[in-house]
Formats: structure tokens, C-alpha cells, sequence
């Protein structure tokens, strides 16, 4: 039998890892955060107003509905017209852009973060999201580390996204796979 090397989470260490701003900001904005965006809060206006506070770029007519988890708003780029439903979770540890005209269901994920499994150090790995115009994360969806959503493309219920999503296209799946076209009508 041979020796298997094993997860050792006490060597785990992102120090690298610098969110942007400093803790007093942080702190701020998780109280911020809690009270007002991942609340029952339900006024979008005063969300983006808060969000711009700190530092997100946030366009028109955007709406936030209640329940929403932002990680770092300096981190949030968000078009016109977008729309993020009731449990919406962000982790944006890095850059989340969102296009104009996209939806983020509710209970989607948005997660910029995972841990490398085949290091003993279980280390932290960051990748930028971007959701294109018009695109649309399904309710309970979750979009990985470095995922390109192509503009209008549609990634369904419960789907996970590993990879890039083709644009004006319906990917459905764990993993997520393309499983037709999206035809857009008037």
C-alpha cells in the first residue's frame, strides 16, 4: 500500500488573498450588509445607494430584493436593468459583472471562490464572473469560479456552471450543458 498524502486544513493560509479594503470597511459593511440588503429590507433604491456607498458600479433601474448576500460591493459591477432576486448569494471574493438586462434568480449563486481539492493545503482559488446582457440565472442555479455567461444566455433551475455558456443558448445540468437554442421573440 502506498502513502496517500491528506487534506491538512491547518496548513490551510490565504494571507495572499487581499478583499480591497481594510477591516473597518469590511466590518461596516457586513453590519451594513445584514441590516439592509440580506434582510427583509425591501426598497432597491436604498440598496443601490448603499452598494454605491462602497464602492459598487450599479446602472439604472436595478432590482434588489430582499435576502441578497453581497461579499464586497467593491467588487460589483452591475448594468441597467438587472434584476437579483430573494436569496440571491454573490461571494464575489473578486469581480462579479453583470450586463445590462441580465437576471439573477432567486437562491442563484454567484461564487468566485473555491479551494484547489488536490493540494494538501486545500488553497483558495479566485475567478471573475461575468453574466452577459441578457442572460439569466435560473432559480437554485450557481455559476463557478471563472464562468463566462454569453449574452442572453440562460443557465436553467438547479443548473450548475463550470465552464463558459454559450450566448443565446439554454444550458441545463450539473454540470451544465447546452440543450438548445434561445430564440428571443418580440
Amino acid at each position: 500500500m502506498t502513502d496517500k498524502l491528506k487534506t491538512d486544513l491547518s496548513q490551510f493560509d490565504n494571507s495572499w488573498y487581499k478583499p480591497g479594503r481594510n477591516f473597518i470597511v469590511r466590518l461596516t459593511w457586513y453590519f451594513i450588509n445584514a441590516a439592509f440588503i440580506n434582510s427583509a429590507f425591501p426598497i432597491s433604491a436604498v440598496k443601490v445607494s448603499l452598494l454605491k456607498m462602497f464602492g459598487a458600479k450599479v446602472g439604472k433601474n436595478v432590482v434588489i430584493k430582499p435576502k441578497v448576500n453581497i461579499k464586497y460591493p467593491w467588487h460589483l459591477i452591475i448594468g441597467n436593468n438587472v434584476w437579483i432576486g430573494e436569496n440571491a448569494w454573490i461571494d464575489n471574493l473578486t469581480t462579479v459583472l453583470i450586463k445590462d438586462n441580465a437576471c439573477v434568480s432567486q437562491g442563484a449563486m454567484l461564487l468566485c471562490g473555491n479551494h484547489h481539492y488536490k493540494k494538501v493545503k486545500f488553497d483558495l482559488i479566485l475567478g471573475r464572473i461575468t453574466i452577459g446582457e441578457g442572460a439569466w440565472v435560473g432559480a437554485q442555479a450557481t455559476v463557478c469560479p471563472g464562468v463566462i455567461m454569453h449574452d442572453h444566455a440562460i443557465l436553467t433551475v438547479g443548473s450548475v456552471a463550470t465552464k463558459h455558456l454559450e450566448g443565446y443558448s439554454v444550458h441545463q445540468g450539473n454540470p451544465a450543458v447546452k440543450i438548445k437554442d434561445r430564440v428571443i421573440r418580440s
